[in-house]
């Protein structure tokens, strides 16, 4: 096991966390207008909207070769984790 090889490659990650960090954050800025946007606490979940990025990222995944069970995973954390914010963060009725 090659320590110093490692350790950049760990540096790359880092970097790459990071660049995701900057995305998740302004992702959250456009969920807090979209709550904003909705009127009513049902309008949160949109299972026809899930289930189509859902079957857009098993797409993207396999045409990318990058395989779709760590795609779908971590849209799907992503989606539920964002639906908790709405939830916890919608004011209406």
């Amino acid at each position: 096991m090659d320590k110093k090889k490692i350790l950049i490659i760990r540096k790359k990650l880092d970097k790459i966390d990071n660049q995701l960090f900057i995305l998740i954050s302004k992702r959250t800025k456009i969920v807090k207008e979209i709550i904003k946007v909705k009127q009513y606490k049902n309008q949160i979940v949109d299972k026809k909207r899930i289930n189509q990025i859902l079957r857009k990222i098993k797409k993207k995944s396999i045409s990318s070769k990058i395989d779709p069970k760590i795609t779908l995973r971590i849209w799907k954390n992503m989606i539920w984790g964002y639906i908790g914010f709405e939830r916890r963060n919608f004011k209406k009725k």
